[in-house]
Parts: C-alpha cells; sequence; structure tokens
C-alpha cells in the first residue's frame, strides 16, 4: 500500500488515500494492509524441495473436496513449524490449461531476463521505474478492466486499455497480476521478448519496436518466445513436461507470435513456484521478494482468496479460469459455470498470526467440476483448508 513511492504504481496510491479516508472508495480487508517492509520471504537460505505427501494430512484434504474430489487436484504444504513442514496432495501431477495463473510463468520471463541483463539491483528496480509501455497492437483485445488513478487530480477511472495507454513497466506488471489483464500481460510479454533479445540495449523506441518483430520470420519469433518464456522454467529447476505458458494471453499477440505449444500446468508444479518465492530461489532473492510482493497487492480478493476466512490473513494469490457451454435441457450455463470444461485454478500463500503462531502455508488448486459455480467452491474450499489448518495447530 506503501509502494507508491517507490514503484510508481498509481494504484497502489489510489488504495493508500482510501484507507486514510482522503478519498471514497472501497476499502481493504485487515490482512490486505501490510506496508512493503513487512511483505517478505519466510525461508530465506532453505533449499529443501517438497516433503513425501503425509498420508493423513492427504486424507484430510480430500475430505474436503466431497463427491466431486475426482475433478480437483491439490498440493498443500503447511509451513508454520518451517522445521517440520507437511504436505498434503491429491491429484499432484494432473495437468490442465491453468488460464490466468499462466501470468505467474510470464512474469518469470521478465524477471530471468532482467537478471541476467543487470545484476545490480539498483539497475533493475531503475528499469522497472523508468521503462514506459506504451499500449500497442499486443494489447488486443481484453475484457478486463485496468485501474487508471490520476495522482494529481486523485480522480479514478476503470475501463479496458486503450491503445497509446501509458505506464512504466512496474504498472504492467500490476495490471497484469493484480486484475489479471490479458492486455497487460502481452505487453510484459512482448516487452519480455525484447529485453531477452537484445539484452541492454532494451528498451527500444517505440517507432523501433514493430519493426523488431517485423525483421524476424515466424519460425524466429518463436524460438524467442521460448528462450524468453520455457528455458527459465529449466532454469529454475522446473519441467516444461509439467509446467509451461505456449501463447500469449491475447489474440492479436498469438497471430504476431507462435508460442510453440499448449499451456498447462499441474499442482505440484505449482507448488514448487510457491515454494521458491519463500525461499528466494525463484531466480533470486530480489525477485524472489518482488514477486511476494506483486501477488499481494491484488486490486480486490476473489475466488479462493474471497472466503470470509481470510480476511485477517496475509493472502498472496493469482487466480485463472476457463470455462465453455453447449446447450443442455434444464442447465442454464452461467460464469464459471460451464458444461463441457470449467476450468478454475487458484495458487495461494496464506500468512495470519494468531496469539504467538504465525500460521504460514500455501495452496495449489486446479479443478474441472462441471456445471457447478467453480468460484464459489473455490471459496469454499479456502475455508475449509484455512480452518483444518487452524486445527493442525489448536488454534
Amino acid at each position: 500500500m506503501d509502494g507508491y513511492a517507490d514503484t510508481g504504481i498509481r494504484r497502489l496510491e489510489q488504495v493508500r488515500l482510501t484507507e486514510a479516508d482522503e478519498i471514497s472508495g472501497s476499502k481493504q480487508p485487515p490482512g490486505a494492509l501490510l506496508l512493503t517492509s513487512q511483505v517478505d520471504i519466510r525461508l530465506a537460505g532453505r533449499t529443501e524441495g517438497l516433503p513425501s505427501a503425509d498420508p493423513l494430512f492427504s486424507e484430510e484434504i480430500i475430505g474436503l473436496l466431497g463427491e466431486e474430489k475426482e475433478g480437483y487436484s491439490i498440493a498443500v504444504l503447511d509451513l508454520t513449524d518451517p522445521d517440520a513442514p507437511a504436505y498434503a496432495e491429491y491429484r499432484g501431477d494432473h495437468r490442465q490449461n491453468v488460464g490466468s495463473v499462466g501470468k505467474l510463468v510470464a512474469a518469470l520471463g521478465l524477471f530471468q531476463a532482467l537478471a541476467e541483463t543487470y545484476p545490480d539491483l539498483n539497475d533493475r528496480s531503475a528499469l522497472l521505474r523508468g521503462t514506459t509501455i506504451t499500449a500497442d497492437r499486443f494489447s488486443h483485445s481484453d475484457h478486463h478492466t485496468i485501474r487508471l488513478f490520476d495522482v494529481k487530480k486523485r480522480e479514478l477511472t476503470r475501463r479496458r486499455m486503450a491503445d497509446g495507454d501509458q505506464g512504466n513497466l512496474w504498472e504492467y506488471l500490476d495490471w497484469m497480476l493484480s486484475v489479471s489483464s490479458n492486455a497487460a500481460a502481452a505487453m510484459v510479454m512482448r516487452d519480455s521478448m525484447m529485453l531477452r533479445g537484445l539484452g541492454a540495449r532494451y528498451p527500444l523506441a517505440e517507432a523501433e519496436i514493430s519493426p523488431f518483430f517485423d525483421s524476424m520470420s515466424g519460425d524466429e519469433r518463436t524460438v524467442l518466445f521460448k528462450d524468453t518464456f520455457w528455458q527459465p522454467l529449466t532454469e529454475n529447476g522446473f519441467s516444461t513436461h509439467e509446467i509451461r505458458q505456449g501463447s500469449f494471453f491475447t489474440r492479436e499477440g498469438k497471430h504476431i507470435v507462435n508460442g510453440g505449444g499448449l499451456s498447462y500446468a499441474n499442482a505440484r508444479s505449482l507448488m514448487h513456484y510457491l515454494l521458491k518465492i519463500e525461499q528466494g530461489r525463484l531466480v533470486d532473492p530480489w525477485t524472489s521478494r518482488t514477486m511476494k510482493r506483486l501477488l499481494y497487492v491484488t486490486e480486490r480478493r476473489i475466488r479462493y482468496a474471497s472466503s470470509p476466512a481470510l480476511k485477517k490473513a496475509a493472502v498472496y494469490f493469482k487466480s485463472g479460469s476457463l470455462y465453455s457451454c453447449k446447450k443442455e435441457e434444464g442447465f442454464q450455463c452461467g460464469a464459471y459455470k460451464g458444461n463441457v470444461k470449467n476450468y478454475m485454478n487458484s495458487v495461494a500463500i496464506v500468512e495470519q498470526q494468531i496469539g504467538g503462531i504465525r500460521l504460514h502455508y500455501a495452496v495449489a488448486l486446479i479443478s474441472n467440476v462441471l456445471r457447478k459455480n467453480s468460484a464459489v467452491m473455490h471459496q469454499s474450499l479456502g475455508t475449509g483448508i484455512h480452518k483444518l489448518i487452524r486445527d493442525r495447530h489448536d488454534l
């Protein structure tokens, strides 16, 4: 909430002013009010991988899934006692398209290229703050809205991204992760490819961006895409057979660059991602800490993170959905309620101080339960899992 001065993310200043009652607007839940210094990685220096799944803990988690358990895959890692972590998993190797959760892979591509080009942390921060991105054809098109806050006039506008919209690289990362803007994700991916391809010669002037991509053959663009977004997965210890992003998030982005494959992940690989963040091993400690902070400042809590049980908890969250319908007698299609596919995907790190104990756990949840509102189902599981973790520690 105090991050505007360091990052230039204007939305954060709008949130701060709202919480200070200087402007009107919806306020954040108690768990969302931490300052930058309070958001940190909790397992720095540790290198342990996921422990073996605990049978009893796993059975407790499976019990929360109910009769539709075959429509879920889930991984839960209880880190409350960091010296004795407990891991639960069900269908952890089941793979499906995780929608906007794949933006975690896009972010990794940018930060890996940033770290390799600029080992000095001050140089990285300066590039993120000082690089202005102007929305262009890559952003076409998106139904998500972004927040455009005029700091001087203290006026907030919410609308879809349009050509010519400007923000620094920090702000585009925020739009990509906080409101899951596909348009912003495409712009971040565009610039990630340029940073990977150009190194310290990035950023280019606006007039040079289209020629940069147009000068390459289709196959060369695909190679650069894979170098940008698949290679960092391998470098960070992931298998691209378990997790990868195979395309841009916008129609025009896909038209310009063929990513070369399908997009997918499984619950186990997503849990590895969250664990690496907490250990400071996602690229490096600076990147891990930055990613955790970006996941904390979501515009509002939805789906899994909207559980009332989590209001007082700090939640570091990303979700993604894909659903589709066909005509079916007696069934009315609705948002997140598909009868052909009904993918809902959530990752979350949860922290809450209760008495003398800091609850700390991570969840990776993938589902495809047809004909039911998957957003509500994930919210309910958020409530159930939080209670289960509290019970494990007699809270």
